[in-house]
């Protein structure tokens, strides 16, 4: 037995009757759903933490790719959990950037939010922080994938955690109209992580966009103002 299907036997064993199914609706997986055709088979996220934390150190590149590639929702987050964890643990510049060959080569399976929240900022984000330079996360921003470019804005909140905003508000414009609500949630969310770091570059952002954001992205972005603040934006008194 291959060491992924050891990993997938430990999720088979912690498997909740019924939990498929509410996820299977959460994670919208109906037809012409953004999740269509993707499989649960009911493991939560904690436990999926555990069996990552458990094989991480012993599973290869080459048998992640198994669970990688799995229809199975939970064999693909657990990989990149174990992914995560890898990377966190690299020190040497030649490892990191083999795991940052992977996770670009493999992109397509990681193809939900949750996939894309989990992983990239930890990934990409602090690769392409520590090495300073954001070509990976510009051509991820211009893709025509949505998953893709939430991989970019996402992966900016190493930069946010780090004090670094520009690529940020980059990202967040380049794709403020984006037809996808998903994109509107991110966009706001990042913006407002970026205001719990630094207000003003909020407000100074807000200023002179919020009359052009899409609502959701809005009332996600000024979430954590102070009430009047917030009505005001909501009610275009700015």
């Amino acid at each position: 037995m291959t060491l992924a299907k050891v990993v997938a036997k430990a999720l088979a064993d912690l498997v909740i009757p019924g939990k498929a199914e509410i996820m299977q609706t959460f994670f919208k997986t109906g037809k012409g759903e953004y999740g269509e055709n993707d499989l649960f088979i009911g493991v939560t996220v904690p436990d999926q933490r555990s069996v990552a934390k458990e094989f991480y150190k012993t599973i290869t590149l080459d048998e992640l790719i198994e669970l990688l590639s799995s229809k199975i929702h939970e064999h693909r987050l657990t990989a990149l959990l174990m992914l995560v964890y890898k990377f966190e643990k690299t020190k040497d510049k030649i490892g990191q950037k083999e795991i940052i060959d992977f996770y670009l080569k493999h992109i397509k399976y990681i193809n939900n939010w949750d996939l894309v929240d989990t992983s990239c900022y930890k990934i990409l984000g602090r690769y392409c922080f520590e090495n300073q330079d954001s070509k990976i996360l510009e051509s991820l921003s211009d893709s025509d994938d949505m998953w893709e470019k939430r991989m970019a804005i996402v992966a900016t909140m190493h930069h946010i955690k780090k004090g670094k905003f520009e690529l940020t508000k980059t990202f967040a414009l380049k794709n403020l109209k984006h037809p996808h609500d998903l994109m509107h949630k991110a966009n706001g969310w990042l913006l407002r992580e970026m205001g719990k770091m630094n207000e003003t570059e909020l407000l100074d952002f807000l200023n002179l966009h919020y009359k052009e954001m899409p609502r959701t992205c809005l009332r996600y972005a000024i979430e954590k103002l102070d009430e009047e603040l917030r009505q005001n934006y909501l009610k275009g008194r700015i």
